[in-house]
């Protein structure tokens, strides 16, 4: 009884969701503040499971259209614009493009829309990352997700030509 305590401390206090027996590996719950004098807000979860990380993002106080959404290189969100959270994480030096064609980086993710309400969701998979495996090329813990104010054209370098940053939030475990 008193270590599935200490499990079940462990698990709130570093926001890791342990399920016995489901197969999940971890989760990391983030929430989304606006920057760049926007009012964007919203959450999102990084959920590892057999070997894929599935992300589903939830925004409110977009304006209506599509959006861009990145993995940034720093999960610090501290400037007023989210410069501090740097470039989009590219750990192994490819030109940004869209997810899966011949290049792109690893922080990619690709753009989703937000209604008339300025209410958008994305859900994205991938096993191409990992949650504290430590393999510098998959590995997104500390890292910075970031929305932009517009759409990623998929071909601008090195940024998608995507705009400011609307909401950051840091990837911490």
């Amino acid at each position: 009884m008193k270590k599935l305590f200490i499990l079940s401390a462990l698990c709130i206090t570093t926001f890791i969701t342990c399920k016995s027996g489901s197969g999940t590996k971890n989760e990391i719950n983030v929430t989304l503040t606006a920057k760049s004098d926007s009012k964007v807000s919203g959450t999102a979860v990084f959920t590892e499971k057999n070997g894929s990380i599935t992300m589903v993002a939830t925004m409110s106080g977009l304006t209506p259209g599509e959006h861009a959404i990145h993995i940034h290189e720093k999960a610090d969100c501290s400037a007023p614009d989210a410069s501090s959270a740097g470039g989009h994480w590219n750990p192994t030096f490819k030109k940004h493009g869209k997810w899966g064609a011949t290049e792109y980086h690893k922080g990619d993710i690709g753009n989703f829309t937000a209604d008339a309400n300025g209410n958008g969701t994305i859900k994205f998979s991938t096993d191409e990352w990992c949650i504290g495996c430590g393999d510098a090329t998959k590995d997104i813990t500390n890292k910075g997700l970031i929305v932009h104010k517009g759409a990623d054209d998929f071909t601008t370098q090195p940024t998608g030509n995507a705009g400011g940053r609307v909401a950051c939030a840091g990837i911490i475990k």
